[in-house]
């Protein structure tokens, strides 16, 4: 297994419905952590990179929902 910690910034606030997508994140394939950073506008997102690709990241957290973007 190979961690990968990917920074990404939320494209609209954070409300209870997307607070509800992020609790959802514990099931999606190859992702270990999905954290809200205290500022409330990222997320860290730790993945197995040996699974996913950071583009497959990206696309599995909008399908959950979560409009998010990596941080650059």
């Amino acid at each position: 297994m190979t961690k990968v910690l990917m920074h990404f910034v939320l494209t609209r606030p954070m409300d209870e419905d997307l607070m509800k997508c992020l609790a959802s994140t514990h099931g999606l394939y190859g992702m270990t952590h999905v954290k809200l950073l205290p500022s409330m506008q990222e997320i860290a997102v730790e993945y197995d990179a040996s699974r996913l690709t950071a583009e497959q990241v990206s696309a599995a957290l909008l399908r959950a929902g979560i409009p998010a973007e990596p941080k650059a």
